[in-house]
């Protein structure tokens, strides 16, 4: 077996670098999500409304269930959580 190194869990896991650079965007997402229905102290009901989707879909969200979850979704319900996104891109080294 060898030592090898990854940048990131999602580049050990996944199959394909694009599939793992998809991985890392949507769990940044989650986290930011997940950390602003902390930090405000809402309820899994009220984060629903604010972000229009249903009560188990936040529970989903807060559990990591990240495989329920596209990134145009994810891009949505932080937008509707008054959330801004910044991108950057780079050469890949």
């Amino acid at each position: 077996m060898s030592n090898q190194r990854f940048a990131s869990v999602w580049d050990a896991i996944e199959d394909t670098p694009d599939a793992a650079e998809n991985m890392k965007l949507r769990s940044t997402l989650m986290m930011a999500l997940k950390n602003h229905i902390i930090g405000t102290e809402m309820s899994q009901v009220q984060a629903a409304k604010l972000l229009g989707v249903t009560q188990p879909r936040v529970s989903d969200l807060m559990r990591g269930k990240i495989n329920l979850f596209g990134l145009d979704a994810l891009v949505n319900m932080a937008v509707m959580a008054g959330l801004q996104i910044e991108l950057s891109v780079h050469y890949a080294n």
